[in-house]
């Protein structure tokens, strides 16, 4: 690699740098916002959301991997147009294909981080995140210990603690229970204490009411009691078989016979080829988004109003390519053998650049094209 290449290929990382540190920022606060209120109200700590941030983080950098790439290519194309230093090169004789090679290095390292996310990172942070999930969804004293509001540990079941001593006791406690057909019940008490023990946890409600509303009659029926015990174990009690899930899994550990990974997971072979294909074509695609803003940017040549015409432009082939990737989704789950189409908007991408990077090789196509745009109307 020549001593341009680097200089190229040095500005193309530094500027990735800055544009992913900038989109996660911006991706990360959005989401950070929803993720903190939800832990918070659940009455986790601090540190188990700065562990969960930490665990989402590889989902969200492959998410902003193709745009951060897009971005640096075309800013620093730009710049490097805007300084002449391309019409440089050009006179000095390179070709498109020999002023795109940096590009492509850059696309190659952009596509080893972005496998390294899909194939190891992210799968692994993905079954950690699964397991801190489900040991904090059977965690009853987390999810019912948050005094002054109304919290909803399980669909059709609402809790209520105006106080929670240092102790640990339960004052003015509402517990409204709507999970049967035929009936909701309100508990309601002075006072309550949570048990545990093992996998049962009970509820211990001292000095209240119970009111039974039956639905088909509306009648309701009214009992008061000294102590009551309820069960809420079936509250908090989640699937673990669900756990293991393809997203779940590295991708060496998937490299078996589809029969096999749907009995271990549970999932169509349709969603397991979708999966594992998508973890090859998404790197790829990062490598080519950059080489689509190169090329474009080049094809527009020098302009004194700017090339805003093809910023937008690329960034409209970068949208169509990702919209029409999104769509294939769907036929590849219905039947795996329609795996190949996952590669499509890659594959088109690239043959997209190559084509405008072989126009602009063309003198006489060049001679041609900027004598029209000097002709006076």
């Amino acid at each position: 690699m020549s001593k341009l290449d680097r200089y190229v290929l040095s500005q193309l990382l530094m500027l990735f740098g800055f544009f992913s540190l900038v989109l996660v920022a911006i991706f990360w606060i959005n989401r950070a916002v929803v993720l903190f209120d939800r832990l918070i109200s659940d009455g986790q700590s601090a540190l188990v959301f700065l562990e969960f941030t930490a665990l989402g983080l590889p989902r969200l950098i492959t998410t902003i991997l193709p745009m951060a790439a897009f971005a640096a290519a075309v800013y620093v194309t730009n710049r490097l147009n805007n300084e002449s230093e391309l019409t440089v090169m050009q006179a000095t004789g390179s070709s498109p294909f020999r002023m795109a090679r940096p590009v492509l290095a850059f696309g190659g390292v952009v596509f080893v981080m972005a496998s390294i996310l899909h194939h190891v990172l992210l799968p692994m942070a993905s079954d950690q995140l699964s397991a801190r999930e489900a040991e904090i969804a059977q965690n009853a004293t987390s999810r019912l210990l948050t005094e002054g509001a109304f919290l909803h540990p399980s669909e059709g079941v609402t809790f209520y603690a105006r106080e929670i001593t240092e102790e640990g006791v339960l004052v003015d406690v509402f517990l409204s229970d709507r999970r049967g057909l035929e009936e909701e019940v309100i508990y309601t008490a002075d006072t309550a204490y949570l048990l545990r023990n093992q996998d049962v946890t009970t509820l211990i409600m001292l000095d209240g009411i119970a009111q039974r509303l039956t639905l088909d009659t509306n009648r309701l029926a009214t009992a008061e009691f000294r102590d009551f015990s309820f069960d809420i174990s079936s509250l908090v009690r989640t699937d673990g078989a669900s756990s293991l899930r393809a997203r779940n899994m590295t991708t060496f550990a998937l490299w078996a016979p589809y029969p096999q990974l749907t009995a271990l997971t549970g999932q169509r072979a349709g969603d397991l080829a979708e999966e594992i294909h998508a973890r090859f074509a998404e790197p790829l695609f990062c490598a080519v988004v950059a080489l689509i803003g190169f090329a474009t940017l080049l094809l527009g040549g020098y302009s004194r109003f700017g090339v805003w015409r093809e910023i937008v432009i690329a960034f409209g082939l970068l949208l169509l390519m990702d919209g029409v990737g999104s769509t294939f989704q769907k036929p590849v789950r219905a039947n795996p053998e329609l795996w190949p189409m996952l590669y499509l908007p890659t594959l088109t991408g690239a043959l997209l650049a190559v084509l405008m990077l072989w126009w602009m090789a063309r003198p006489k196509s060049r001679r041609t094209a900027r004598r029209k745009e000097v002709q006076p109307a």
